[in-house]
């Protein structure tokens, strides 16, 4: 069974953060809310978080997973940006926006496509995803909790506790999000291309 936390999506409670964080570090996999949707969530070298992730949603070897981040110094010890790039991505974040682009060596190979040697990453405007990452201090690999057969991703925590009980470690519960994934920008090529409409406007990346 997952463990369900309630927690305050304006002031999270920091002993509930400090017990996710606690279960993430000893590798749990979990559910918590962003400014899109709700997401999935592990540590990074968590290496079978990946499979778990993958279980879930039935992805394919060819997914890109999303590191969430903190802040943009964060991020940007994980990808490589030009001048251009940083201007935009740092106005646009935080928010509901995922950037791909090319990989570090910080980046572990085994969560790069591996292809491309891409990663998408994103901060997330969310109090509840923010106090989370920065307790933990480092990126959580995460996927949009878009479940098999479903046009919408999960918005509701108390639905996610009741879907996926016995799949997931914890189930963080923020309140209601929108239920949309978000918008993903590609700048691998060293400009932006608007590769999935979601909850950022895609109008400042066309």
């Amino acid at each position: 069974m997952a463990r369900y936390f309630d927690v305050h999506p304006v002031d999270p409670q920091p002993r509930a953060v400090a017990q996710i964080t606690a279960m993430l570090r000893e590798g749990a996999l979990i559910a918590y809310p962003t400014d899109s949707s709700y997401a999935l969530g592990c540590r990074t070298d968590y290496h079978e978080g990946t499979d778990r992730i993958r279980a879930v949603r039935r992805l394919d070897d060819k997914h890109h997973f999303t590191l969430v981040c903190a802040d943009f110094a964060q991020l940007g010890q994980l990808v490589r940006l030009d001048n251009s790039a940083f201007r935009a991505i740092k106005a646009a974040t935080p928010g509901p926006y995922t950037f791909i682009l090319p990989a570090t060596q910080e980046v572990p190979r085994r969560l790069a496509h591996p292809k491309k040697k891409t990663v998408g990453v994103r901060i997330p405007d969310d109090r509840v995803a923010q106090a989370i990452l920065r307790e933990l201090g480092e990126p959580l690999l995460s996927s949009t909790l878009l479940l098999p057969g479903h046009e919408e991703p999960l918005a509701d925590g108390w639905q996610i506790k009741e879907e996926l009980d016995h799949v997931l470690d914890a189930v963080v519960d923020g309140g209601e999000v929108l239920a949309q994934p978000t918008t993903v920008v590609d700048w691998s090529e060293g400009y932006p291309q608007v590769v999935r409409e979601g909850a950022g406007d895609p109008a400042r990346f066309a």
